[in-house]
């Protein structure tokens, strides 16, 4: 008798670990292959992205993956410039988002914090400091915004006079098959002006929206206004 309500038991247990190891599975290579979204821990991406933004990313802009590898099975776009990316670092194969700045075959240079693209000097305009709520005003007060026009496509920009920084380089050449990324905060981000060229094939996809914001500083209290709003 002990033996006959063992097995149904045990036929229990088995199907309901196996369902859950299923459930897993597709959860996991959804985030992997299509989507998923990232916590935001550093200010790299000042003003654009600040900490503690939960960010969109859509991994199918594009191209399709095998889940869990970035083997490509299908390819149908390439990222512009100005696209907000998420990909593996060069330098430790962490998880970085950064904005394109250089595509294949540009020639990218920066004299004093303005970019130059293919020897076009980019274009900047000032932006007021209020128009940035979410970076402590105290803060604020020690950067630079400006509105910087990438051949088309315009973003803000944070600058700080007072922090060392690469704010000058001579022309490079992107690789065919390479970017070159760099962060909003441009005098506090580890971007391609330390690790270099980012390979296509390590663009995991692309960054859209703030899914919600907390702010860590202030109890993780939610910045209501960056629920769900769209990335330049």
């Amino acid at each position: 008798m002990a033996k006959k309500i063992k097995e149904p038991i045990s036929l229990f247990f088995r199907g309901w670990i196996g369902s859950i190891l299923i459930a897993v599975l597709v959860a996991t290579s959804i985030k992997s292959a299509i989507a998923d979204w990232y916590v935001v821990p550093t200010g790299s991406m000042k003003p654009t992205i600040v900490e503690g933004d939960r960010i969109f990313a859509n991994k199918l802009a594009y191209d399709l993956k095998i889940p869990y590898t970035t083997w490509h099975i299908a390819q149908w776009d390439n990222p512009e410039r100005g696209d907000i990316v998420v990909f593996n670092s060069p330098a430790d194969d962490k998880c970085l988002v950064k904005r394109v700045i250089g595509l294949p075959g540009d020639s990218i240079a920066m004299r004093n914090n303005q970019l130059f693209i293919n020897g076009e000097a980019i274009k900047y305009e000032s932006i007021e400091q209020e128009n940035f709520e979410a970076i402590a005003k105290g803060q604020s007060l020690e950067h630079l915004f400006y509105d910087e026009d990438l051949l088309g496509k315009s973003h803000a920009v944070m600058i700080t006079p007072l922090t060392p920084s690469p704010r000058s380089f001579a022309p490079v050449i992107v690789p065919e098959g390479h970017y070159f990324m760099m962060g909003d905060n441009r005098d506090n981000s580890a971007d391609s002006r330390y690790f270099g060229f980012v390979k296509r094939g390590e663009i995991l996809g692309r960054a859209t929206n703030i899914v919600i914001s907390l702010d860590k500083t202030r109890h993780y209290k939610p910045r209501w206004d960056r629920f769900f709003s769209k990335l330049p």
